[in-house]
This record gives structure tokens, C-alpha cells and sequence, in this order.
């Protein structure tokens, strides 16, 4: 059954290649009914491509009875005055990355999910990501044996782009690339180890002033003493790898999981994900094929949301997931800073 979908803020990009999937796959059973944008150019054009009914008041806009749920792509500055807003109207919430800037932000939200019980989720693509479900599975089983490391690069070419035209850039509505970007491959480490003890990291501005922290690498530690590591360049125009994961019986590799990647030529017949382990003595290759785009991998996350919003799946990544995911992020900020290792749950984070 087709459930009637508004989209609140189309800054998000990404947004609007969901809508695109919803519009072109009736299978999905999304009917987009209504826009909301504080800009009102970027409202316009949206609408018109998208079949929507404009709305240029929000209340208006969430007061509307026919659509249970809205997906939310405005900057990230707003996340948590409109997921009060939409919780207040008892709307189902699906929130582009990341949740918010601030500790506080991200409480915010956390409280109007809880105190208006509404149906919440991030749109995480790693996480429904298929080659990563399977890396989460083969750790789960205890086929590689207890893991010691796991080691996530991750990149973009923001060289090429018209970073002045762009607000991702803006200290004000986004913070900086390393917030922004780097929270997918945190989130990931998350969702395969749950939350670490401490971090220690680096964080650099290699290149355009306009583009601070674009390089930085974090070493995430457990409890056991497993080591996460995140790695990315934000300069980076040409990768392979993209995920190690080293085990005491065997190892993951997989490669062309992000844009660098996926953007230049690969070897003919090249394996997008392999692992080893003693019990074979040999390299088993997924069957998971690797996209040809990293845009394709995004796109995909058009369906998950579908299903969540037809209550087929729970969500993607919660709240207080959410939360979890920016104080590690936010956690480098204060080691970088103060050339320490941070505690996750040093009050230094909340200054941030």
C-alpha cells in the first residue's frame, strides 16, 4: 500500500536521488505529496520536478493529515528545530547525516523522538549497504575468530568542486567536511563494534581555507583492546581499498566502497570483496557485486526507507544512535585539539 511521503528541506542532495528512485519505481510504494524549503527557489524547482505541492509555511506544511511521514534534507544547523517540529505533529522521520553539530543539538532530538514516540530514522547508506551487511555478518559468525582491527578509508575529491557555491562548507550550517563526511565511516565502525572507549586523532587542512579538515585519520579503542581506524582524505581523487578487517583466523578486504574508488578504472574481473580464512587456506569471493557508481550504493538506500516507512523494517540507525555517532565524532575535534587521547565520555566533547 502507498504511503504518502513530504519532503522537509531539499539541501540534502541525496534527498533528491531517493525521490527520483520513488518516482521511478512505483514497487516502492512512495507517493511524494508535499515540499517544504526555507529557500524558496530551491523549493520551487523541486516541486516541479518532482510533482509536489509546494509549501512555503511549515506549520502549514506538517498540518497536512494525509502525509504520515516526512524525510528531512535541510542543513544540518536545523535538524533539531524541525525534528521537533515534525515529532510535534506526530510525523514519522526519516533524517539525512549527520544528526546535528552540537551535543546538545542531537539531545534536542533525541527528546522529541522519545517524548512524541514517533517512528525515527537516520539515512545511513553504509549500513544498508549490501557488501558491508555481509562484512557484519561474517564477524558475527566467528568465522574470522576474535577481531583485532578494523580499518575504514574513506575520501572525496572536493578539489574538483565549486566548494564556494556549496553550504556543506559553511561553519555555520554544516561545521566542515571532516563533520560532515567523516561520520559515515564513524557510524560504520559503530554499527560493526558498537561504541569504543577513547579516540586519538589527527585532523589537518591540507589544501582550500574555503575546505578545513579535509584530511585526518582516528584510532577508535575498545575496551578489549580492539583498534578501529578511520581514515579520509577529502583531496583524495583516486583509491582502491576501502575496508580492512583483521581477525586472529582470517581477514576481510573490500574494495571500491566509496567515490575515489569507484571513480576510476578498475581491473577487468577486479573482486569488489574477498576474505580469507585458516579453515580454507584460501580467498573466497563475494558474490555481492561492487556498483559500478558510488552513486549507486546511495540510491539504494531509497528502498530501505521505503520499507521503514512502511513499518516493514525498524530503523536504519536510531537516535541515540545518532547521538553515539556524532560524540565520536566530535570526540577527534577535542583530541586533535589537545593532542590527547579522548574518553568518550569526557565533558570536553560537549564544548565542541
Amino acid at each position: 500500500m502507498t504511503i504518502n511521503i513530504g519532503i522537509l528541506g531539499f539541501a540534502h542532495g541525496h534527498v533528491g536521488m531517493y525521490c527520483t528512485q520513488w518516482k521511478q519505481n512505483p514497487a516502492l510504494e512512495i507517493n511524494l505529496v508535499a515540499g517544504w524549503d526555507h529557500d524558496a527557489a530551491r523549493l520551487q524547482k523541486n516541486c516541479d520536478n518532482f510533482g509536489m505541492q509546494g509549501y512555503a509555511d511549515l506549520d502549514a506544511f506538517l498540518a497536512r493529515p494525509d502525509m504520515p511521514a516526512v524525510v528531512i534534507g535541510v542543513e544540518t544547523s536545523m535538524h533539531a528545530d524541525v525534528v521537533e517540529k515534525a515529532a510535534v505533529a506526530g510525523k514519522m522521520i526519516v533524517l539525512q547525516k549527520p544528526l546535528a553539530l552540537t551535543m546538545s543539538q542531537a539531545d534536542r532530538i533525541v527528546a522529541a523522538v522519545e517524548r512524541h514516540a514517533v517512528p525515527f530514522t537516520l539515512a545511513w547508506q553504509m549500513r544498508v549497504d549490501p557488501q558491508n551487511i555481509e562484512i557484519k555478518q561474517l564477524i558475527a559468525s566467528g568465522a574470522l575468530g576474535k577481531i583485532f582491527m578494523v580499518r575504514r578509508r574513506h575520501g572525496l575529491p572536493t578539489q574538483l568542486w565549486d566548494i564556494p557555491s556549496m553550504w556543506h562548507f559553511s561553519p555555520e550550517l554544516n561545521r566542515d567536511i571532516w563533520a560532515d563526511d567523516a561520520a559515515h565511516p564513524v557510524d560504520f565502525i559503530l554499527w560493526l563494534l558498537g561504541e569504543p572507549e577513547t579516540v586519538t586523532a589527527e585532523i589537518s587542512s591540507l589544501l582550500n581555507p574555503l575546505a578545513p579538515n579535509d584530511n585526518g585519520i582516528a584510532i577508535f579503542r575498545y575496551a578489549d583492546g580492539t583498534l578501529a581506524e578511520v581514515v579520509c582524505s577529502f583531496t583524495c581523487v583516486a583509491a582502491e581499498n576501502t575496508v580492512e578487517v583483521i581477525g586472529e583466523r582470517g581477514s576481510i578486504i573490500q574494495n571500491y566502497g566509496d567515490v575515489p574508488s569507484c571513480n576510476v578504472p578498475r581491473p577487468a574481473g577486479a573482486v569488489g570483496q574477498k576474505w580469507y580464512t585458516l579453515d580454507k587456506k584460501d580467498w573466497t569471493p563475494s558474490a555481492i557485486p561492487s556498483p559500478t557508481s558510488h552513486g549507486t550504493r546511495i540510491v539504494a538506500l531509497a528502498k530501505s526507507l521505503s520499507d521503514f516507512c512502511h513499518g516493514r523494517t525498524g530503523p536504519i540507525a536510531t537516535a541515540e544512535e545518532g547521538r553515539t555517532a556524532l560524540r565520536m565524532v566530535l570526540a577527534t575535534y577535542v583530541s586533535a585539539r589537545e593532542g590527547r587521547r579522548v574518553r568518550l565520555d569526557d565533558p570536553a566533547i560537549a564544548s565542541v
